[in-house]
């Protein structure tokens, strides 16, 4: 019954978004996060967005202000398969919530899977503990999945990144289970049972409240 729910959910949602002209995304394809700060190709929301050169390395950054911050991909669908991404938060407690978000139907509905720099390496364990998390809103949010299912639903990273500098994440999509994998690790840092019941819809990037970041380097690969 369940799968057959889930198949139905499917159904309406590609009803919807062919009649919305939208394109599921079916091709590995990269994305040039420098583009983000004009708006071409993206839906900023609750932030202000900058072209980010670093070296080699082009991208977005993110100012600091209260409230969630999305910037969406515009024009693509996204399901199963894996999401990679460059990231660079920084090392301030409360100050740097950065990640992905994926099945998004609305700025408020959506999955995440998102970083807290701030705490790769403090040295008391809850909070290393706390340092890749995995939401589902507006049903499970942080809150209400650490204090029904405390430690399920985030994790240590490992290994341990630069909580100042760049690193590379890996998030991999089935219709079952979210895995993150950081810094070409063979093992997932965090491996969860996906919540709700969410199916394709909007990907894009996320920053938490009061926090800004950096991100480069967009690929998504969706399993065919």
């Amino acid at each position: 019954m369940r799968r057959r729910s889930f198949f139905i959910i499917s159904i309406q949602i590609a009803l919807c978004v062919a009649a919305a002209g939208l394109i599921f995304s079916s091709e590995q394809a990269s994305y040039d996060l420098s583009k983000v700060a004009s708006g071409q190709g993206w839906t900023v929301v609750n932030r202000g967005a900058s072209t980010l050169e670093d070296g080699g390395r082009k991208g977005v950054r993110f100012d600091e202000r209260p409230g969630q911050g999305i910037a969406w991909l515009t024009g693509v669908v996204f399901g199963e398969g894996e999401i990679e991404i460059d990231l660079r938060g920084k090392e301030v407690e409360q100050r740097s919530f950065l990640g992905v978000v994926f099945h998004g139907q609305d700025d408020n509905t959506f999955e995440a899977i998102y970083f807290r720099p701030f705490n790769f390496r403090g040295s008391d364990p809850v909070k290393a503990g706390h340092s890749v998390q995995y939401v589902s809103h507006p049903d499970f949010t942080w809150q209400k999945l650490r204090a029904e299912k405390p430690e399920q639903y985030e994790n240590p990273v490992k290994p341990l990144p630069d909580p100042n500098g760049w690193f590379h994440a890996r998030i991999v999509l089935t219709a079952a289970k979210v895995s993150v994998f950081v810094d070409g690790a063979s093992d997932p840092c965090l491996e969860v049972d996906k919540l709700g019941k969410l199916g394709p819809g909007k990907v894009g990037l996320f920053v938490g409240n009061n926090s800004g970041g950096d991100f480069s380097g967009l690929k998504l690969t969706p399993i065919k």
